[in-house]
């Protein structure tokens, strides 16, 4: 699911996959068949690196609404075989969103089969969710009494009752059926766990959470290590970075550098961490010396690589100037430290750091490519700069990343850049998945081509669209503007 593979950028299939507004343009003059082939690829194979942070589903369903497109590769896809062996949510959320949007737009077969898949599906929460927030009750009383069979009546039922209606993302139902809209068992059973979960939240807030550290420096220090050693995969040096806030004194300074220097992993990244928030004038060596030894030496994290990132993520959050005026020194270099360096500069850098944030951008691109997680700061900066020169390499990362949020900085910093965004890719962007891309292009786009005038009327007549997005539209067509209502 998060190693998706992503077609070429000239391909419909490929521009539906990065949600290009294109895609959109494009897959309406293809072949019917061709175009929601490629469109149902994407909704059942998650084309996203990162499902929580990018948006697919609404723009899917208005491509979908305009094809007028069947739902039977997305009802196979909810009810293959494969939903009982792979329980992530992942499988299937993006399925279910794309079902959301359509029931939100009065498709009825879209919400039969979300009450379906809530009834006898794995990921039925999500689908319950998608449901409340656009059916009406008659739907969600139907659903009481399969819901609540999925809970045994005895302690380990009614304890996983509990837990959901106490982690419900949506209310709704659960009031519904506590009312007593889906029959007085089904009443009483829900409101008994609401009031389960609130008991037990209140008594979470009494008991302590876990061990915790004495109050000196040195058991901080130990604390952090010991509960590392116990548990590598959730390492605590930022909470016993916010300890050593409050108990170290100028006193403990040598301590600290010490730590920082040659301490053991998660000693060395809580010292680090403190002394780089702190902005201590000696920490940028022993960030460079952290970020920069090769794994296994002594004192590093080894293969985890916690202390390298903490002086990294350390560095980078540093504000002095005695911070910026390192980063100078160090953005020429071709390795991580130089990447955190020209990030740096991207964010804080003034006009004379113009050619090194350039230099880093052109250099990442050819060494990372067009989906280098280093370009989302490099991008930005080269728009917050206005870096002219950059606009050639913006382009090519605006056509060739797979990520939708990294495409949308990339059009900021065109709009900040090139001249010819607002007649070019402004255009497309009206169409584009991510609605601050879409909110962009509606304040940008020239309005000279009769699909733009189009388009920015359906997105303000449109119940789905983001309300900053509509304010932007209006913005541009006036408040007497006549709206017409549906389309993509």
């Amino acid at each position: 699911m998060f190693d998706p593979d992503i077609a070429p950028s000239g391909t419909l299939l490929g521009l539906l996959q990065r949600g290009r507004g294109d895609g959109t343009l494009h897959a309406l003059a293809a072949p019917r068949g061709e175009a929601l082939a490629a469109l149902h690829h994407c909704v059942v194979r998650d084309p996203r690196h990162d499902w929580q942070l990018e948006n697919r589903s609404l723009y899917y369903a208005r491509l979908h609404l305009a094809l007028d497109g069947g739902l039977d590769e997305i009802e196979h896809h909810l009810f293959d075989a494969d939903d009982v062996m792979d329980t992530a949510e992942e499988r299937t959320g993006l399925a279910l969103a794309f079902l959301g949007h359509l029931a939100g737009y009065g498709r009825t077969d879209a919400v039969d089969l979300l009450r379906r898949y809530t009834a006898a599906g794995t990921n039925w929460r999500w689908a319950l969710d998608e449901l409340a927030l656009r059916a009406d009750d008659a739907v969600l009383r139907s659903l009481g009494a399969p819901v609540l069979a999925r809970f045994p009546e005895g302690p380990e039922g009614d304890a996983a009752l509990t837990a959901a209606v106490r982690d419900a993302w949506e209310p709704r139902p659960w009031q519904l059926w506590a009312d007593g809209a889906a029959g007085p068992r089904t009443a009483g059973r829900v409101r008994a766990a609401r009031e389960r979960g609130s008991f037990d939240r209140w008594q979470r807030q009494l008991r302590p959470a876990g061990p915790s550290p004495g109050w000196s420096v040195p058991e901080v220090l130990e604390w952090a290590q010991r509960r590392y050693e116990e548990e590598p995969g959730q390492p605590r040096h930022e909470a016993a970075a916010r300890c050593l806030a409050a108990v170290a004194g100028p006193e403990d300074r040598p301590l600290l550098l010490e730590a920082a220097r040659s301490g053991p992993e998660a000693a060395r990244s809580a010292a680090l961490h403190h002394l780089a928030d702190r902005q201590d004038p000696g920490v940028l060596d022993l960030l460079d010396l952290a970020a920069s030894e090769p794994p296994g030496l002594s004192g590093t994290a080894g293969p985890s690589g916690l202390v390298a990132e903490t002086a990294l993520a350390s560095f980078e959050r540093m504000r002095s100037v005695a911070a910026l005026e390192r980063a100078r020194l160090w953005a020429h270099r071709d390795d991580a430290v130089g990447n955190a360096a020209a990030g740096m500069l991207a964010c804080r850098g003034g006009a004379r750091d113009a050619g090194l944030v350039l230099a880093a951008l052109r250099r990442t691109v050819r060494s990372g490519g067009a989906d280098a997680r280093e370009l989302w700061n490099l991008v930005d900066g080269t728009g917050r700069l206005r870096i002219d020169s950059a606009a050639p390499v913006l382009r090519h990362v605006y056509r060739e990343t797979s990520s939708s949020q990294l495409r949308g900085r990339a059009a900021r910093a065109l709009a900040a850049t090139d001249p010819s965004f607002a007649a070019g890719f402004a255009v497309e962007c009206l169409w584009d998945c991510e609605e601050s891309t879409r909110e962009l292009a509606a304040r940008h786009a020239a309005i000279g081509d009769t699909r733009v005038v189009e388009q920015l009327r359906r997105l303000a007549a449109d119940p789905a669209e983001e309300a900053e997005v509509q304010t932007a539209v209006r913005s541009r067509i006036g408040p007497d503007a006549g709206f017409a209502a549906g389309g993509v």
